[in-house]
């Protein structure tokens, strides 16, 4: 969470001081109109330059992945960028909209209106001649990014119009990036402010074209073929076992891939539940039914049928260097774990002298089916992983408290979460308020891409 809040804390900061340097006459503003003016330039550069990044990240592009911490913790800092670059351009259009609103009701004098000012550089009075239009399609595009940035932020609007109508998020951004080229101050683009916009504009216009064309991420697709289904009714489950097709990289365990097996819905996020083998390309899910989509896949997944699976993704692979673990697997978060123990068992097998991984793994799940604690617990067996299950009703609430007791060197540890965020959340501040350092030692996956 650190680099993340890193970067977009550092991008507003670098916007910032960037356009006080190239408009210091800022400081100086006087009068409503003149800091109007002044706000509208401001609002409007942090907008687009969030709203650019933004864009950027939804290709999923490999390079800020591991430094971020994961696809999981990039795509919350497109969230964080989403839900700023909105109220930045709400504050921006309320800069240019309310001045009009007080002059309408009297409480302003209309400004006299000076005579045009004629310019000497063609290509800014060739911008200035376009200010209507781009007023105009600005103001549409705000509208219109407004409506969809508010679809992907309500969780009870459906995945598939979500799918369905973010990418359209790429019309508006051009139509946008056209607004920022012809109505930011002239000056600007001579500066360093304008060299780091141009970059900005330039990288969010490619994004939004790979977008627009459903080109996100097409080289690491590969195409599967459904051979194996198993139903698991007590915790409302499935678990899919798909051949691959050759371009597979691999990958390591507790990383996730996006499965699309309906072109309508289009891509899921799910954890990979299985080793990798490339003498046996077969890659295997486990999905609860938790929304409209993922409860109806047990009826409509078949074996035979081809799906696209794009990744892998993710850095939650367990790579700290501790010779003691602990993991703790909330619900259908027990999934990563579940993929550990079966390349835990498969390094066994290979090496069977080298000294075992001490974990201590604890599961606890609301659900109850008997055939699924009993394979979890095969695993656990075949990995040489200590397993607590806690099922709610049964055993009560799993608590920092109940992972301390049984689990008395845990100081020595370092602690793998995967579950729901406010149970990880809890989780954490009780470790660290024992003195765990959880900012090094506790690792938990953000598993939210919308």
């Amino acid at each position: 969470m650190t680099h993340i809040k890193l970067a977009f804390w550092g991008l507003l900061v670098l916007l910032s001081l960037l356009w006080l340097a190239a408009d210091p006459a800022a400081f100086g503003a006087r009068g409503l109109l003149a800091t109007r003016d002044m706000m509208m330039q401001y609002s409007g550069v942090l907008a687009i330059g969030c709203m650019s990044v933004a864009m950027v990240l939804a290709l999923r592009p490999r390079w800020p992945e591991r430094w971020l911490g994961g696809l999981d913790k990039m795509y919350r800092l497109h969230k964080w960028l989403g839900i700023s670059a909105l109220i930045l351009a709400v504050a921006h259009w309320l800069w240019s909209e309310a001045p009009k609103w007080a002059i309408g009701l009297g409480l302003l004098e209309r400004p006299e209106r000076g005579e045009r000012h004629a310019f000497g550089n063609p290509v800014a009075q060739f911008l200035a001649d376009l200010r209507g239009p781009a007023e105009g399609l600005g103001e549409w595009a705000f509208y219109v990014s407004v409506l969809l940035i508010a679809v992907a932020l309500i969780p009870r609007i459906s995945y598939r119009w979500f799918f369905k109508t973010h990418r359209f998020l790429a019309v508006a951004y051009l139509l946008l990036v056209f607004h920022t080229v012809v109505l930011a101050k002239f000056h600007y683009w001579a500066s360093p402010l304008g060299v780091v916009l141009s970059v900005l504009l330039i990288a969010g216009t490619y994004a939004s074209l790979v977008v627009l064309f459903r080109r996100v991420a097409v080289g690491r697709r590969v195409t599967g073929t459904i051979v194996d289904l198993m139903h698991f009714p007590g915790v409302r489950s499935i678990e899919s076992r798909i051949r691959l097709q050759p371009g597979w990289p691999g990958h390591q365990p507790g990383q996730f891939a996006f499965v699309t097996s309906d072109a309508q819905e289009g891509a899921h996020p799910y954890t990979i539940a299985s080793a990798w083998d490339p003498d046996n390309p077969d890659i295997t899910f486990i999905v609860k039914g938790l929304g409209d989509h993922t409860s109806r896949l047990a009826e409509t997944l078949k074996i035979g049928q081809e799906v696209a699976v794009e990744g892998p993704y993710g850095c939650f692979t367990f790579e700290d260097g501790a010779p003691r673990q602990i993991w703790v697997g909330g619900g259908i978060g027990i999934t990563p774990f579940v993929s550990r123990m079966k390349h835990l068992a498969q390094a066994r097998q290979d090496r069977p002298d080298a000294p075992p991984q001490v974990v201590d793994l604890f599961h606890t799940t609301a659900d109850l089916d008997e055939v699924a604690l009993a394979r979890l617990a095969a695993d656990a067996a075949q990995a040489d992983v200590r397993l607590h299950i806690l099922v709610d009703a049964k055993d009560g609430i799993l608590n920092g408290a109940r992972i301390r007791e049984q689990v008395p060197d845990w100081r020595d540890a370092s602690l793998w979460f995967c579950g729901p965020v406010g149970f990880g959340d809890a989780l954490r501040s009780d470790f660290a308020a024992h003195g765990f350092d959880t900012r090094s030692r506790f690792h938990q996956e953000l598993f939210s891409m919308r």
